[in-house]
């Protein structure tokens, strides 16, 4: 018999392996300062690039009375309880009706994280006989919901509407057999590749296959479509959309998140989903403050326009200096460059400590052996100043990668 604390010593996982050298600068670095593009890491301030605060709310005067406001009038404790026992109120019911019209969805039920709500939606909506089709890059919420399935789960390759038909062909055999049925998802904007879903293709083939599709829009709400109401608006296919998922942290930058979609199975929803049923209800100032956010993106397209002069300078003017960012039609604004992750933590070192600059660093296993990806997160808050600074930057530390300066020999200046 094996104490189960052992295998913590010899098995830490993919990430927990780099912990000792990574902890504190390059995992769970500490941002410090009001909320923006410039921020404090280790003393120094730095332009940075790696929050999810597309459209600038976090700080925005009126969110932040709202939020105080709502504290001082109620505290972070009210509502006492999980909703359906006593954690219930007219305004987090205020905020399903607002969503709902917004994203232009029938119902809406309000959930209180992204994460555990994707996970337990996955969990109550499929059973034993029921099957899976999910893309290849799914988010981590939507692979450990699927994990939970107790029936099968197919894999698609990532936006490939043949591969996703094949195994939609082996998910109607399977379900010709056990009598369930299909439920297929995908994203609206993949978070790290910055690429969208094939939401329109994927609604098409409901013409041959019989599935309902499950959307988790969680970077594309708030940024995509001419309201800003997501993806499907951009894409033009909001009825075809069976199931939308979105979350409070990224546009809104709160905490939170929703569900939209038809009466009946809100309802179902709502009496099935056990991270909600057992669950402490969203705390009154999120609620309130979450109807501030959501009135300031319906009333204040500028907010938006802004958002897309800054994506739109980033993005153009990286391709113009050469660089790879892929095939992103979004804010998420990937750099692909080449190299090992001893040359990736020098080269982000180089970044932070010699050009001020702060962004996201990923290497393998999250994207291939060899590749580097940095990730841009443009806000409404950058100016166009930060942009040139940033282009600037980022060509000098490509000239260096090439010129293997990143190398393990040639690092005295970045120890």
């Amino acid at each position: 018999m094996k104490d189960i604390f052992e295998k913590l010593y010899d098995r830490m996982g993919p990430l927990g392996m780099y912990a000792d050298d990574a902890h504190g600068y390059f995992a769970f670095p500490k941002l410090e300062g009001p909320i923006g593009p410039n921020m404090i890491f280790r003393g120094r301030e730095r332009l940075n690039w790696s929050l999810n605060n597309y459209l600038g709310l976090a700080n925005h005067p009126e969110v932040m009375k709202a939020d105080a406001d709502a504290s001082e009038k109620f505290g972070m404790a009210y509502p006492m309880g999980a909703r359906m026992m006593s954690g219930n109120s007219n305004y987090h019911e205020q905020l399903e009706q607002e969503l709902a019209d917004f994203i232009k969805k029938p119902e809406v039920i309000l959930l209180n994280y992204g994460y555990q709500g994707v996970l337990s939606a996955i969990d109550a909506l499929v059973d034993r006989h029921d099957v899976i089709v999910y893309d290849a890059e799914a988010h981590a919420c939507i692979i450990d919901g699927v994990r939970l399935h107790m029936g099968k789960r197919f894999v698609y390759n990532h936006n490939n509407i043949e591969s996703l038909q094949q195994q939609l062909r082996r998910a109607t055999k399977l379900v010709e057999q056990t009598g369930g049925g299909i439920l297929v998802i995908t994203e609206g904007v993949f978070g790290m590749s910055g690429s969208q879903g094939k939401i329109k293709e994927i609604i098409a083939l409901k013409q041959t296959f019989a599935f309902r599709l499950l959307v988790d829009d969680a970077h594309g709400f708030g940024t995509m479509g001419s309201t800003g109401a997501g993806t499907t608006e951009e894409q033009g296919c909001t009825d075809g959309v069976d199931i939308y998922f979105s979350t409070f942290a990224k546009s809104m930058a709160g905490i939170g998140a929703f569900i939209g979609s038809d009466p009946h199975v809100i309802k179902f929803l709502r009496y099935n989903m056990r991270s909600q049923i057992y669950a402490k209800s969203l705390p009154m100032p999120m609620v309130v403050g979450a109807l501030k956010r959501l009135e300031l993106m319906r009333n204040c397209p500028e907010l938006k326009d802004k958002l897309w002069e800054i994506v739109n300078a980033l993005q153009s003017g990286l391709r113009e200096a050469g660089f790879n960012i892929g095939i992103t039609t979004t804010p998420v604004t990937p750099v692909l460059l080449n190299g090992t992750i001893p040359e990736a933590t020098h080269l982000i070192k180089d970044l932070r400590e010699n050009f001020n600059i702060f962004c996201s660093i990923v290497v393998y296993p999250v994207v291939p052996r060899g590749v580097i990806m940095l990730r841009l997160i443009p806000t409404a808050c950058h100016t166009l100043e930060d942009v040139a600074i940033t282009l600037k930057a980022f060509i000098s530390i490509k000239s260096k990668l090439d010129a293997g300066e990143y190398c393990q020999e040639k690092l005295a200046e970045f120890a």
